[in-house]
């Protein structure tokens, strides 16, 4: 069959099986995040029908999934309710990064992965999907919801910690000092600092660029300015996604309004496709072998998430309920956590069995953060309800 025939094939396969899960989820009540990664594990790679051809566009199909879901995530917010968010939060970040680091690190070194695997392991355990969560919240209508700053911050300090974290590690895995790697982790800095500058003092000139009365119109200038963004920020080593979501905190006022609803779709198009593609690159058989460690380090770091977020929500008088939603929401891990690990692993620098470890713990984690972001207040109110009844 030629080539491009069967690339149409399996494309509208996919996008019309995303319909059928996305169908099954809604029916039963529940986020389709955990369906469309199993879907893509089944039709990765040692899957049931491995698909063919369509990497390249699944791959770009994903990013700009990415990019999207923090693009509107950022929409939501204004630039100096994310810096006050900051400055209310670094506390919470730290100890976010001590809690969930530390399970990483310590499972590299009693497998004897050295320091380096620690350090790579440690990221791996530590970022929430910044993707995953940004589409559960939507999915559970929780944007508006008092805690959402508090996840929002946590997310941004983690996404921060990576624009220092990802030159460090590359320069060690390279064989680079890691004095040598402070000039990159320099520029990575001042990117970040500039595009808040630009969001906080320019933002209305920002909106202004990219508004227009003509749908048409409007759409090719926010997607256009949005991809830019994002790449621009990838190249100076700042996570695209963060250029993303800067870029959103810049458009304000109606702009920010008109854009969301017209990006929604789009949004949860690309989306799907970025899980899908998640599984499709996860191989079945490579997760048995290291399926105990996995499940260690969730049960472990399920509960240093929680931790995190009942922390962080208190600070801010946030009653118990929010807390535990907080928690549950910042479960879930995902993209980062595997480019960390396709980093480690590709430069042969740490054990080759990071790579399925890693596979196996992230997708454990993207399927059980949505359903536990989902359960876990009515889980609360039930036992609250039964002590009630029980006193």
């Amino acid at each position: 069959m030629h080539h491009t025939a069967l690339a149409l094939i399996e494309l509208g396969a996919v996008f019309f099986g995303l319909g059928l899960l996305g169908r099954l989820a809604w029916k039963i009540g529940v986020s389709p995040i955990p369906l469309y990664l199993i879907g893509g594990v089944a039709f990765g790679k040692g899957g049931i029908i491995p698909l063919t051809g369509i990497e390249e566009f699944t791959g770009i199909a994903a990013e700009i999934g990415v990019v999207l879901l923090l693009l509107l995530l950022g929409l939501e917010y204004s630039a100096n309710e994310l810096v006050t968010g900051l400055k209310r939060s670094w506390v919470a970040g730290v100890v976010d990064l001590v809690l969930n680091a530390t399970p990483g690190v310590a499972a590299a070194l009693i497998l004897g992965w050295g320091p380096i695997g620690a350090l790579a392991m440690g990221g791996v355990t530590y970022i929430s999907s910044s993707g995953i969560v940004a589409k559960v919240l939507g999915d559970l209508g929780r944007l508006g919801n008092r805690e959402t700053p508090v996840v929002l911050s946590i997310l941004v300090f983690e996404d921060l910690a990576m624009a220092v974290y990802l030159p460090v590690l590359t320069a060690l895995l390279a064989g680079v000092s890691f004095w040598g790697g402070l000039s990159t982790v320099g520029i990575a800095l001042f990117a970040v600092s500039v595009v808040l500058i630009i969001a906080i003092k320019f933002g209305r000139y920002v909106s202004t660029l990219v508004d227009s009365p003509d749908p048409e119109v409007f759409l090719l200038r926010v997607l256009g300015l949005a991809l830019l963004v994002a790449g621009l920020a990838s190249q100076l080593q700042v996570s695209a996604a963060v250029g993303a979501f800067l870029l959103g905190i810049a458009i304000s006022g109606s702009t920010a309004e008109n854009a969301t609803k017209l990006l929604e779709p789009l949004r949860d198009l690309f989306a799907a496709v970025f899980f899908v593609v998640f599984g499709l690159n996860t191989d079945p058989r490579d997760v048995p072998p290291v399926l105990g460690v996995a499940v260690a380090l969730v049960i472990v770091t399920t509960a240093t998430k929680m931790l995190t977020g009942w922390f962080a929500a208190g600070q801010q008088g946030i009653a118990r309920l929010g807390r535990l939603r907080t928690g549950a929401a910042l479960v879930a891990r995902g993209e980062f956590s595997i480019v960390i690990a396709g980093l480690a692993v590709a430069s042969g620098a740490v054990d080759s069995q990071l790579a399925p470890l890693a596979t196996a713990y992230v997708l454990l984690m993207a399927v059980f953060g949505p359903v536990a972001a989902r359960v876990v207040e009515p889980l609360a109110r039930k036992a609250v309800a039964l002590r009630t009844r029980t006193a």
